[in-house]
């Protein structure tokens, strides 16, 4: 029953209205979705394919020559073109690439290595694009890197 209409109190009180919660209505909501998802479940474990974009392979190659115990090198060459760790990146995914790379360091040295007829321009939007990467500090190599003994 969805109510009890009982008589009043001891003292001729009018009878009360007791509402209770039919739950029949709620019991056959959750039946059906349990039917429905029983149906579905088999439909819903099949396995589909997928075509995935081919893998980068200079983020490959950079995630292998980023050594924690090696410099960080950024060099621009005669044309301008940019290459970390002389591997060649575009200029559009030069920050991207830097802030991947420092993610996986202690520390975010940058040491940038320009061409002596590279571009004003391109070393200093390099200098630019290391920044937003948050390259600090950004250090300007004098000697070319054949020079620079290792460590």
């Amino acid at each position: 029953m969805g109510m009890d209409l009982s008589q009043g109190g001891p003292f001729g009180k009018k009878p009360r209205v007791k509402p209770e919660m039919n739950v029949t209505p709620l019991v056959d909501v959750v039946l059906v979705l349990l039917i429905i998802f029983m149906v579905l479940a088999p439909v819903l474990s099949k396995s589909f394919w997928v075509r995935l974009p081919p893998k980068d392979t200079v983020e490959q190659q950079l995630d292998e020559s980023n050594d924690p115990n090696k410099p960080l090198v950024l060099s621009i060459d005669d044309d301008g073109n940019a290459s970390i760790n002389k591997i060649a990146v575009p200029r559009d995914e030069l920050t991207r690439k830097l802030i991947r790379m420092f993610n996986a360091r202690p520390d975010n040295a940058l040491y940038l290595d320009a061409g002596d007829d590279a571009p004003y321009g391109a070393v200093l939007t390099a200098i630019d694009l290391s920044k937003a990467a948050q390259a600090y500090p950004i250090v300007i190599l004098t000697k070319k890197m054949e020079d620079v003994p290792e460590n």
